[in-house]
């Protein structure tokens, strides 16, 4: 008896052996294949507006600060005290900016390297829920294959880093089941988001004791857990009594009302959208995958009372509805649902796995794949014979078109390997797509920046602040000519501006100088269509 024990205890360790090193050898896989795709042609377009120009922004005045300076702890953007977002990735992007300089390539590089490291980390969640491996590898690469999530997390945004920081929470409060070690890994992960991303930490927070709450309630009892909450808590409560204590109501009107829990119940900056809106962000850019998640939401229901089922349903569900009814909608609100889809994905694929060869399946599929190849061809068609002929784009569709048309005949013939062939396809399509120049395609909505911010520089304006006379503000614009363009459509105000001023800077379009009552005005460059303006203190 003892020698049959002996053996199974040495069987056993050689099989945990085995296990960890084909882990490791999953997760390196994972990792090398998100840097790839997370990082090519990282630096080659120029930073977008809003969140990309502020946080860069931001982030360079943080470099700036003199050594020794708490610039770090009180940030600020054109000099004035920054409230938006605590500044933990605006800290890690100084830090890069110290390395190799400031450029495209710097600013975007911590939140892409740290939303890649979330395939593997994703891969790991799966591997504490699911028993079988291959569900964790299906549900890693079905969300390293999702064009919002390879597109987002390549921005100079927060979402990318905090989904990396959530998966961290939700990794230690899986593995807490059996080792209490891992209760403080759930108290950093909560600190690091909401250092991160503010008051998002407080839903990501609840989604996960939410889970734990219906899975494995007695965790919430423990001493573990709570002593894991209260250390992760204490640099969170750190930097908000610091900022309280520096700038008093100030920040607790601007930082935690105005620009945080008031976008629960009224839009900002007019960012204001139905209640379905985040459905509609799903379902336009979640394909191919968005055709396999009815049937993975429903095999998900069905076994809702298992652990995996009851994450993936807290997760996803809580978040879409959280998001859903809050006034303020925008784009990347959604990102950190994509995880928890791509899960469910990854446990519908694992069946698909196991089902006999040349076995039947659902019409849809093969219908979807079908109707996505001749969409893709018509892309490529098209592209092949407009003039100038945009050959990058000719080619990703083409790629897309023959992942779909292959997949599509394979599901037809009941063949299982279609599943490999869509995830490659989808993997070198937006890795395509990635290398192009149209993966911020925001870009296109407005003037180029770069051309008038180097006009800016050029002319090195004494003033910080130059007037435009334009309904947008572009904080990309801010960032390249390095001053504070304020946009306004208030020609009263510029004129009174240009009037207080012995050194005014005006930036216009040519046909907007007539329509401003301004004596003794001087072009003294020109930039993509516009002008840059002073005063000729000679003609007065």
């Amino acid at each position: 008896m003892q020698e049959g024990s002996f053996i199974w205890g040495r069987l056993e360790r050689r099989y945990q052996a085995v296990a960890k090193r084909l882990d490791w050898i999953w997760a390196i896989a994972l990792l090398v294949a998100a840097v790839i795709i997370f990082t090519i042609n990282l630096g080659e377009l120029p930073l977008r507006d809003w969140d990309e120009g502020t946080v860069a922004q931001v982030a360079r005045e943080i470099w700036r600060a003199p050594a020794g300076s708490l610039h770090w702890l009180f940030p600020t953007l054109g000099g004035e005290p920054y409230h938006n977002k605590p500044p933990l990735m605006h800290l890690l992007i100084a830090w890069a900016y110290s390395l190799a300089g400031v450029n495209e390539w710097t600013t975007r590089l911590p939140g892409a390297i740290l939303t890649a490291m979330s395939v593997p980390l994703l891969y790991y969640v799966g591997r504490e829920i699911f028993h079988q491996r291959i569900v964790s590898v299906y549900s890693a690469l079905v969300y390293l294959t999702m064009l919002p999530v390879v597109r987002h997390g390549r921005l100079a945004m927060l979402d990318g880093a905090s989904v990396f920081f959530f998966m961290v929470m939700i990794l230690c409060a899986l593995r807490s089941r059996r080792n209490l070690r891992y209760c403080l890994g759930v108290g950093i992960g909560f600190a690091l988001i909401c250092l991160t991303k503010g008051m998002l930490g407080l839903l990501l927070g609840a989604i996960a004791f939410t889970f734990l709450y219906w899975d494995t309630p007695r965790l919430l009892l423990n001493q573990y857990m709570w002593i894991g909450l209260i250390i992760g808590c204490l640099p969170v409560g750190f930097w908000y009594f610091a900022q309280w204590e520096h700038y008093g109501h100030t920040f607790t009107n601007i930082g935690m009302i105005d620009q945080s829990l008031s976008r629960i119940w009224q839009p900002v900056e007019g960012n204001k959208q139905p209640p379905w809106y985040y459905l509609v962000e799903i379902l336009k850019y979640t394909h191919p995958w968005l055709l396999f998640l009815p049937a993975s939401l429903r095999f998900t229901w069905d076994n809702r009372n298992l652990s995996w089922a009851k994450l993936v349903l807290v997760w996803s569900w809580v978040y879409l509805v959280a998001i859903s009814i809050m006034s303020t909608k925008l784009p990347w609100y959604v990102f950190p649902i994509y995880p928890s889809l791509a899960l469910a994905i990854g446990a519908q694929f694992a069946e698909i796995e196991n089902l006999p060869m040349l076995s039947s399946f659902p019409r849809f599929w093969t219908i979807g794949l079908g109707v996505l190849a001749v969409v893709a061809t018509g892309g490529s068609i098209f592209y092949s014979f407009v003039k100038p002929p945009q050959h990058d784009l000719q080619l990703i569709f083409a790629a897309v078109a023959g992942t779909m048309a292959l997949a599509g005949i394979l599901a037809e013939r009941g063949d299982g390997q279609f599943l490999k062939v869509l995830l490659w396809g989808s993997y070198i399509s937006l890795l395509l797509f990635m290398k192009s120049h149209y993966w911020v395609w925001e870009l296109n909505e407005q003037y180029p920046v770069k051309p008038v911010a180097e006009m800016i520089q050029k002319a090195n304006p004494s003033s910080q602040k130059i007037y435009t006379l334009n309904s947008a503000h572009r904080p990309s614009l801010d960032f390249y000519s390095d001053r504070t363009i304020i946009a306004t459509l208030n020609t009263n105000e510029i004129e009174q501006y240009w009037q207080n001023n012995s050194k005014p800077y005006l930036l216009l379009k040519e046909a907007d100088l007539g329509k401003l009552k301004i004596s003794a005005a001087k072009i003294i460059d020109r930039a993509a269509g516009f002008i840059l303006v002073i005063k000729d203190t000679v003609r007065l």
